[in-house]
């Protein structure tokens, strides 16, 4: 079973220092949407270039041209761009492990997510639907148990979910030569794809502030 139901969580735990991580996470977001705005560029370079007369880099049946210097600097952006996310995934998960311990301090009570899916929950299937943004909610309702959630919040997993679907798939469903002829000859989706990876990254940051100031402001003001 996924979801638990709130139980008293035992001794009250001590409360984390949290806006650190969220400058962290914030930090870390914005490379992000760096990286995804240099990918874009490089995208319409390539678009602009035109493939070469000697044809893809994936010649088909196991057999690679060289690369030309375009298509090898979109190699090394492509790379950095893998690592810059991968790095922003385990900043944005510490500062939501920060937040989610916090808010069961906060109420005296268990999360409705167990711990082990505050990381699991963003790579089972069907799960990922929708449990990471159950972690996100129990962080505001800690705050605001009677009001709805930050608009930023829905915001943030909508675009997350299209950049799920149509962007993250697109680009990873091939390898990077395969991406770079998709670039030669159908570059709007992969641009569009960028543009919902970069709006994602910019509505978690901002997100993580709104949630950060409410949590902290709560603290401060209930004296803990």
């Amino acid at each position: 079973m996924i979801e638990q139901e709130s139980v008293p969580a035992g001794p009250p735990r001590p409360l984390r220092p949290l806006r650190g991580a969220a400058r962290c996470a914030v930090a870390a977001l914005a490379l992000a949407a760096l990286a995804w705005s240099v990918r874009a560029v490089w995208h319409l370079r390539l678009a602009a270039a035109g493939e070469p007369a000697s044809g893809p880099p994936d010649q088909g049946d196991g057999v690679h041209r060289p690369l030309n210097a375009l298509e090898d600097s979109y190699h090394l952006v492509s790379s950095a761009g893998a690592g810059v996310t991968a790095v922003c995934a385990v900043v944005f998960l510490f500062w939501l492990d920060r937040a989610r311990d916090n808010a069961e301090a906060l109420t005296g009570s268990a999360p409705r997510y167990g711990y082990g899916w505050l990381w699991l929950g963003w790579i089972v299937p069907v799960a990922n639907l929708w449990i990471p943004r159950g972690v996100v909610a129990d962080v505001h309702r800690s705050v605001f148990p009677e009001r709805p959630l930050p608009a930023v919040v829905n915001w943030w997993w909508g675009l997350w979910l299209l950049g799920l679907a149509g962007g993250v798939g697109i680009i990873y469903a091939d390898d990077t030569d395969e991406v770079i002829a998709r670039a030669y000859h159908e570059v709007t989706p992969l641009l569009a794809a960028d543009l919902v990876i970069v709006a994602a990254a910019a509505a978690a940051a901002l997100m993580v502030h709104t949630l950060t100031t409410a949590q902290q402001e709560h603290i401060a003001r209930k004296g803990y």
